[in-house]
């Protein structure tokens, strides 16, 4: 937990995971820039600590981090994780065996990804209008859920079965961090459902999603079948302001916001335990991109604008502020990363993003 030194400063300590391909060079970006935007608050600093976690890792040890990560992990008050993910390794192991046990075992329960076209990025919409949404993702159980098995192995008669769980609990906690979200921001909220095909799990979601309603008479609520939501948000993202959906609707509709705003190099997610008893984990949305892994061109812009979501969960709001505009700024006058159509390597675009947090 943030502790003080001998000067009374704030020490908040960072644990970073750089993961696989892109990874480590994307969380190095985004410490660099930490370091820099800290300076003016000379109450404020931050300590990193490197874990080697990852598909290499994996590929060394037969797992993808030590059985007592999570005991080591529980000392820090964020985690700042790159990428995970490596062709060698299946993706099933990789994400279960580091991301997924981290966002359960710290009940991380909120997947909270912004959304917002910035100055000088190119929408692929037409015309996107003032696209500036946050969607909700329930982030431990839902068709996530490791639950299921397989029978009769490689015959035709092969069955595979996922079970998909739900409870009161998952549910009316997402929901009512939704409506509290969406109490701050436009006041309106918008929850994604199936309860046209899905006819016991989303229902029910649909039941504690309207009796949660009741609790916040301020704000606009309606219920949309999420491929309906996933067409409107490419038609007209300006009418939406918070989407609150369940593990596997929620990820999907927050691919389809950020590819609206850009490029998934851009978008940050924060994996947040609300109460503050474990650390919340920070991460940019894309993979590893192992095609360009080592190149020095990937887009740290997703790592960037984490870091800056996590500098405000862990209460420094003027901080997290200065690095959001520090990266819109360097991005309006027009330094881009290869993805984005410019030819700003990963070094060079974090130099201007630096460049205009110095005083």
């Amino acid at each position: 937990m943030q502790r003080r030194n001998c000067y009374d400063s704030v020490v908040a300590r960072i644990a970073v995971i750089g993961g696989d391909g892109i990874g480590p060079e994307v969380v190095e970006a985004g410490i660099r820039v930490l370091e820099v935007a800290v300076r003016p608050e000379p109450s404020l600093e931050l300590e990193f600590e490197r874990f080697p976690w990852g598909c290499e890792y994996y590929l060394e040890q037969g797992r993808m981090m030590p059985k007592d990560a999570l005991e080591t992990l529980s000392g820090f008050d964020a985690l700042y994780l790159g990428a995970v993910g490596w062709p060698s390794v299946p993706d099933h192991v990789s994400l279960w065996g580091l991301l997924l046990p981290i966002r359960r075992g710290f009940d991380q329960y909120v997947n909270l990804r912004p959304v917002r076209l910035l100055r000088g990025v190119q929408s692929p919409l037409a015309e996107p209008g003032k696209l500036d949404l946050v969607v909700v993702r329930e982030n431990t159980e839902g068709e996530y859920s490791d639950a299921g098995g397989r029978l009769h192995r490689g015959t035709p008669h092969e069955i595979a079965v996922q079970e998909t769980v739900f409870t009161r609990r998952g549910v009316e906690r997402i929901v009512r961090y939704a409506y509290e979200e969406a109490k701050k921001r436009r006041g309106l909220l918008t929850g994604a459902t199936k309860s046209n095909g899905i006819s016991i799990t989303m229902p029910f979601f649909d039941e504690i999603f309207r009796e949660v309603g009741e609790e916040f008479p301020e704000v606009e609520a309606s219920l949309m079948h999420a491929d309906a939501l996933a067409a409107r948000l490419v038609l007209a993202p300006e009418a939406f302001d918070v989407v609150v959906g369940s593990n596997l609707l929620g990820d999907i509709l927050s691919e389809i916001t950020a590819a609206a705003c850009g490029a998934i190099g851009i978008a940050p997610s924060a994996n947040l335990n609300p109460t503050g008893e474990h650390p919340s984990l920070f991460e940019p949305i894309h993979g590893s991109a192992p095609d360009i892994a080592g190149k020095g061109v990937a887009n740290p812009s997703g790592a960037i604008w984490a870091a800056s979501l996590m500098l405000e969960h862990l209460g420094h709001e003027a901080a997290a502020a200065r690095v959001l505009v520090a990266l819109e700024e360097t991005l309006a006058e027009g330094v881009k990363t290869r993805d984005l159509g410019g030819e700003a390597g990963t070094e060079e675009f974090t130099d201007e993003v630096v460049r205009r947090l110095l005083p």
